[in-house]
């Protein structure tokens, strides 16, 4: 390659490779070449290309993944990398000459991106804490998911929450093992959201295995295993088995279904449960947690995804206007000739970070009175619940901006404006 003062090199992540494309400052193509996912072969190529080059700019469309090798290496060389999402790289290649998609057209095409762009978000180094949360809270999204529960009878959402999950799962209990046919006196008279019930039915789940084992026995056992209210629960349960004495068809083999679905729940519930106290620990070791969870609606798992979708921090944002626009609640034009103000929500954004000024709205309606008022004034406007919740997200997200710059902790009798302005 010839040297240059400056240059930019595109990155097309893969698995098992990248591709590599260099450009000059006209957009000349200096070097394309296809990389092994491997330290000795990219470290080998970056030291080539910045021996080539004064100035190098380097792009990726990946920001995690397959191509955190790469971004590390990069990163612990002090060299800037900008992030240029793989959903834009397609849109944009179709503005380029050939019909044709290859890596190495993609990697021409982010490079070219970053040397006429100057909006992309740089990339930062993480940390041993940020790497954690981002692996834990992405593990727990994954496991709140609950695939194996959840098959394709269902519609699935990629960040769902827990509970839904776990409702999901206790539909099955209840329909699709039908739990409800074979013994809907004790379906009707207990609560199956809590953890109580589903340590009783994973054990006992006819009402002959109820009357054998008797009130006493049955909350003795309970209480062996730390269910509360174990008396309560026991005579509930013995009185609706004492309101059945007929053995439905299928019995046997429904309640031994019954038993192991609410089994899985349990060990999902203790699953989380460990999670959350990782994450948790993990969180209150940052340095920003105690001004972030200062603001109503966010707690420790919220938290955590905060900072796992920022980076740890807010240098990645240019303005509250950016790190909105990147959660997906600043509305995008679409005014085409005489049509001005039309605005839209954006498609690209993220949904993580979206979900977590959503979901902390939500809860700060019930909380703050700052919140609930604003939400009032909203629903007052005519605006719909959700558009409501999405305009306090929007200035939650003004809020948290100015808490974070002025390392500030947020004060429930200051207007919503006040750490804005």
């Amino acid at each position: 390659m010839q040297q240059v003062e400056q240059a930019w090199a595109g990155i097309d992540a893969g698995k098992g490779h990248h591709h590599l494309v260099v450009i000059d400052s006209e957009g000349r193509r200096l070097l394309s070449r296809r990389l092994s996912n491997d330290e000795p072969e990219l470290a080998a190529v970056i030291t080539a290309v910045l021996a080539r080059a004064e100035e190098v700019t380097w792009a990726i469309d990946l920001a995690d993944g397959p191509a955190a090798l790469a971004i590390t290496l990069l990163l612990e060389r002090g060299q800037r990398v900008l992030y240029l999402p793989g959903v834009a790289v397609n849109r944009i290649a179709g503005a380029y000459r050939g019909e044709g998609k290859t890596d190495a057209k993609d990697a021409a095409v982010i490079a070219d991106q970053a040397r006429m762009r100057s909006d992309l978000r740089q990339l930062h180094l993480d940390d041993t804490l940020l790497a954690e949360l981002r692996m834990l809270t992405a593990h727990r999204a994954d496991l709140a998911a609950d695939r194996s529960v959840s098959s394709h009878a269902y519609c699935e959402r990629p960040h769902e929450s827990t509970s839904s999950t776990r409702t999901r799962t206790i539909n099955r209990l209840r329909v699709r093992v039908r739990l409800l046919g074979i013994f809907p006196a004790l379906e009707r008279a207990l609560d199956f959201t809590n953890r109580g019930p589903l340590v009783l039915i994973s054990q006992f789940q006819t009402p002959a295995a109820l009357t054998a084992i008797g009130r006493e026995e049955l909350e003795r056992w309970l209480r062996e295993r730390k269910v509360r209210h174990a008396n309560k629960l026991a005579t509930a349960a013995i009185h609706a088995a004492e309101a059945q004495h007929v053995r439905v068809p299928g019995e046997a083999m429904a309640g031994e279904l019954v038993g192991r679905l609410a089994a899985n729940v349990l060990d999902l519930d203790r699953q989380l449960t460990e999670l959350d106290k990782l994450i948790a620990d993990r969180f209150h070791r940052h340095h920003h947690a105690k001004v972030i969870t200062s603001m109503v609606g966010i707690g420790d798992l919220l938290g955590a995804e905060l900072l796992a979708a920022t980076g740890g921090n807010l240098d990645g944002f240019a303005s509250a206007d950016h790190l909105a626009g990147y959660a997906g609640l600043a509305p995008t034009p679409r005014d085409s000739g005489r049509r001005v103000g039309n605005l839209h929500r954006p498609k690209r954004y993220n949904r993580q970070l979206q979900r977590v000024f959503y979901t902390s709205a939500l809860i700060s309606i019930q909380r703050s009175p700052a919140s609930k008022s604003f939400y009032q004034r909203k629903r007052a406007q005519g605006k719909r619940h959700g558009q409501a919740v999405l305009a306090l997200a929007r200035r939650r997200v003004n809020v948290l901006w100015a808490m974070l710059r002025d390392d500030r902790p947020y004060e429930e009798g200051q207007p919503l404006t006040a750490l804005a302005a």
